[in-house]
């Protein structure tokens, strides 16, 4: 049985870029972004986020993801990932640069 648009859960997709001095695989950076998520969330909040780490998504080149997320907490998911310092012990900065609700728009910036 299917849910009434009005029943569905709201969904953003947030780009966010990493700047390094290395280049990471896909794996290495969901992991980072699980971790911190789970960490500055916890298991309640988390779950109310139902955030979704997109690796078809990732660009290997220019280091930038895709994260899907309830749109009550794109702002929660911003502050948790910028407040990622570091992915395998090198010092990272990660920034958040669009959010849109539609995937299709979110990919044309990566």
């Amino acid at each position: 049985m299917k849910l009434k648009p009005s029943l569905r859960q709201k969904k953003r997709y947030v780009v966010f870029e990493i700047v390094a001095d290395k280049k990471f695989s896909p794996l290495e950076v969901q992991e980072e972004v699980e971790r911190v998520m789970k960490e500055f969330f916890g298991q309640l909040g988390l779950s109310k986020a139902s955030p979704l780490f997109l690796k078809e998504r990732f660009d290997q080149e220019k280091q930038r993801f895709v994260v899907k997320v309830n749109h009550k907490h794109v702002d929660e998911l911003k502050a948790a990932l910028t407040l990622s310092k570091s992915i395998k012990n090198t010092p990272v900065i990660i920034k958040s640069i669009i959010t849109s609700g539609i995937l299709k728009k979110a990919s044309l910036r990566l």
